[in-house]
């Protein structure tokens, strides 16, 4: 039994001997992680050695028990420091080759810019917003009824030859304005109702300096108990001022429009001339009555402006099929 002994404490020492050095020589954690398995693990050398254990008397179990915790934890703690030691090695190199060096000429992205139009649009809803309106929006593909009909402009209504548009095959049109939105929000959605409605629209038209056939509209609604004219023209007149930041005159004139009554062109004296900026009015009894409210008991307001008239006023610009040619050395003005 004393040479079983002697055995196991020899290649005890000598695993030790032999492991020390193989830990500290190695340089990544992959065979860091190879030499424990090797050494420690449930097949590694320290677990073959100990199987000798069986052969030995009660009285020298101990020693060698005591023995192979030493070798052991005398491994385990080198192979710690040695993988600490990597970890730190291995995050510095990381960070050597992630430096930057601060004295070479950056990467030059250009930024991108809001375009003109969006940019009206964004100021005349956060305006609305402001006062209370809720923004709606709409399908730019609507049915006659949503975009005539509804609006008290029947098949045989002269007003419709105004608004000329783009018939589809399946009886459906592309939306001339967004009053359509008014209808479909009001159909969902009891009084009192304020709402902004910004989008596309389109109008069988000949494009020049100041038509399109596709062009962006805004239109506000308000409808509520004992609103009269008089909000319509101060809601406009407090609306203009904080769009042109300053002090501005507001006129309506006379006009017609078939979901309004009575209707008007809404002026804006900017800069010493009166601009013509957009038309509005009270909403027509027969418009409530479509949508089921009572006209006796609800009135409102109704205006819709060109998002494209407000940028060629504001930017003075000359011909409003620059907002759509995409040129950059137009738009880069903004």
């Amino acid at each position: 039994m004393t040479t079983s002994l002697n055995e196991l404490e020899t290649q005890l020492v000598a695993l030790k001997q032999e492991a020390t050095p193989a830990i500290a020589k190695t340089d990544t954690l992959d065979q860091l992680e190879q030499l424990r398995v090797n050494y420690l693990g449930k097949k590694g050398q320290l677990s073959q050695i100990l199987r000798g254990m069986g052969k030995l008397s009660p009285e020298d179990r101990p020693r060698i028990g005591a023995l192979a915790n030493e070798v052991k934890e005398a491994l385990q703690q080198s192979l710690d420091n040695k993988r600490q030691e990597l970890q730190a090695a291995q995050i510095q190199a990381k960070l050597a080759a992630e430096t930057l060096d601060v004295t070479m000429p950056g990467v030059y992205k250009p930024q991108g810019r809001i375009h003109p139009l969006n940019s009206i649009i964004d100021q005349v809803l956060d305006i609305f917003v402001g006062l209370g309106y809720t923004v709606a929006t709409g399908p730019e593909m609507e049915t006659d009824y949503y975009n005539f009909e509804a609006l008290n402009t029947p098949q045989d209504h002269p007003a419709r030859d105004m608004q000329d548009t783009f018939y589809l095959p399946d009886g459906n049109l592309l939306r001339t304005h967004t009053s359509s939105v008014q209808i479909r929000y009001m159909e969902n959605n009891e009084p009192p109702i304020r709402i902004i409605a910004p989008g596309r629209v389109y109008r069988r038209d000949t494009v020049d300096a100041t038509h399109s056939a596709v062009f962006h509209q805004i239109e506000i609604l308000a409808v509520d108990e004992d609103i009269t004219f008089g909000d319509l023209k101060g809601t406009l007149k407090v609306f203009f001022q904080e769009l042109f930041g300053e002090d501005v005159d507001v006129r309506l004139r006379a006009s017609y429009f078939p979901f309004t009554e009575p209707s008007a062109e809404v002026d804006v004296k900017w800069r010493g001339k009166w601009l013509e900026m957009g038309g509005c009015g009270m909403v027509d009894p027969n418009v409530l009555k479509t949508v089921g409210y009572d006209p006796e008991v609800y009135t409102g307001f109704a205006a819709g402006f060109g998002a494209e008239r407000f940028a060629l006023v504001m930017h003075q610009i000359d011909d409003i099929r620059r907002l759509y040619t995409s040129d950059l050395r137009f738009l880069q003005q903004f």
